[in-house]
């Protein structure tokens, strides 16, 4: 049974951001500029990102309120919320431990008849593991309609005020009021917004269509250590403990629930294991870089690049630059909704032809997790 991406629709929240006026809404750390951020977007090659946050670091939008409004851009004469019979949904910022965030969605939608909701929690493959559930949802019974999301709004973690007990902690030890880097270092990599993809199980009849044809999804959990986590601290031995294991006066003081990321981890096995990965599954599904017409890989940060093309021109499974299409410089990393932002500006460039096939590659860090995805332009 054929399942196809029928529509796709976006929110993003307020004007774009520059790289120098970020910290105008994101705030500084005991009131200086920070030293890192320059050094970051010198690497990452992001120009310009969106904020749930007006300029006084207030909250415009929650990510529950942006799903909903993705969603909502799904909607047509033919499409109302009470036609939608599955929405799964994806995010790494729930904005609670329960309800879940897709039932949040779910009740700020609205409408009068009850639908199935599934939920993702995670990091970057949520927004491609909520698109796989609707697809199997759809194979297992052709007329639904499933609605696949992804929202996040990562700046709740990135705010000044949540490093400011630690920075003054620091401050009266006598040591330099400057955060960690591996805590610092993502304050100037994530963004907000949302993505919502409709699935039927035929295509578009007055506009083109991507069926779906295989995800693949991994994780190399099993053989590495956490790379990337919020909401607990890592050892020296490299295990979690979880923010419960803490005592609630350390919640703040320690940063817990900032997001942080082991950066030597992260440039040492990112790449290498998504193309040993990828290699593997070239060989099940009988395909190469030539069978290939778009390469859509979910980058973190620019930087990536090079590294992709090395070492995929070395281990033999090469995508030549003219067949990537990537948009992370003007739109941001948006984490789970980062592949889903490739496939809605792609087909709304009026670059795709029928029969086209398109490689979406979406890498996680947090503890080394990746998913593809084979799509067929109809």
């Amino acid at each position: 049974m054929e399942v196809y991406i029928t529509k796709v629709s976006r929110f993003m929240p307020n004007e774009p951001v520059s790289n120098a006026d970020m910290e105008t809404y994101l705030g500084m750390i005991d009131g200086r500029p920070s030293k890192a951020r320059a050094i970051v977007l010198n690497r990452n090659g992001i120009k310009q990102r969106y904020y749930a946050l007006d300029k006084h670091g207030n909250v415009t939008h929650t990510n529950v309120q942006m799903a909903a409004n993705a969603i909502r851009g799904l909607m047509d004469e033919s499409l109302s919320v009470d036609d939608i019979d599955l929405i799964a949904c994806g995010t790494a910022s729930p904005e609670q431990l329960m309800p879940s965030h897709g039932c949040m969605v779910h009740g700020e939608l609205g409408g009068s008849r009850n639908t199935e909701v599934v939920s993702f929690a995670g990091s970057c493959c949520t927004g491609v593991q909520a698109l796989k559930y609707a697809c199997m949802a759809v194979q297992l019974d052709p007329e639904k309609k499933a609605v696949a999301s992804a929202s996040e709004r990562l700046s709740a973690w990135m705010r000044a005020s949540y490093f400011q007990q630690e920075s003054e902690r620091l401050s009266q030890l006598e040591k330099q009021p400057m955060l960690a880097f591996e805590k610092e270092f993502l304050r100037w990599m994530l963004s907000d917004g949302a993505y919502a993809l409709l699935v039927e199980g035929k295509p578009a009849p007055e506009r083109l269509s991507l069926r779906v044809d295989w995800i693949e999804i991994t994780s190399f959990a099993n053989t590495k250590e956490t790379c990337m986590y919020a909401g607990g601290e890592k050892d020296a031995d490299g295990s979690v403990r979880g923010w419960t294991l803490f005592p609630e006066s350390e919640w703040l003081s320690q940063s817990l629930f900032a997001l942080k990321q082991d950066t030597r981890m992260l440039s040492e096995h990112i790449v290498p294991l998504g193309i040993d990965f990828l290699l593997q599954l070239g060989e099940k599904h009988q395909f190469t870089p030539d069978d290939i017409d778009w390469f859509l890989p979910h980058l973190s940060s620019m930087f990536f690049k090079e590294k992709i093309l090395s070492e995929s021109r070395q281990r033999g499974f090469f995508f030549p630059e003219e067949k990537w299409f990537v948009n992370l410089p003007y739109v941001g990393n948006i984490a789970s909704a980062s592949a889903f932002a490739m496939i809605e500006e792609l087909l709304g460039a009026g670059s795709l032809k029928r029969g086209q096939r398109i490689l979406m590659m979406i890498p996680e860090s947090a503890r080394f997790s990746y998913c593809y995805c084979h799509l067929t332009v109809c």
